[in-house]
């Protein structure tokens, strides 16, 4: 399920993710920051993976290729700058190709 949040220049996407789900690899032109409210997760930057429990606020640097896969359930903010307010539209103005 994911819930969107709008601010002042300010986008996060909450995601509730499924115990053993993905979220697939991709970039982003800009660096942002990702929150892990709730549960444990494999996060896949570049060649490397870590396992990361919550709370915890994790860095991704722009071009950086990431994934996550949820190993519990769990609760996933990824939190950008963006002039952008229709939920339709932000990922297209977000995810790099």
């Amino acid at each position: 399920m994911i819930t969107h949040h709008f601010s002042d220049k300010i986008y996060a996407k909450e995601m509730r993710i499924p115990a053993n789900m993905a979220i697939l690899k991709h970039t982003h032109n800009f660096s942002h920051l990702s929150v892990l409210a709730q549960g444990q997760v494999a996060i896949l930057k570049g060649q490397e993976i870590e396992i990361v429990n919550a709370p915890a606020c994790i860095e991704i640097k722009a071009g950086l290729t990431h994934g996550v896969k949820a190993i519990t359930d769990c609760v996933w903010f990824c939190i950008h700058t963006t002039d952008e307010k229709d939920p339709s539209k932000v990922d297209d103005v977000l995810i790099g190709v």
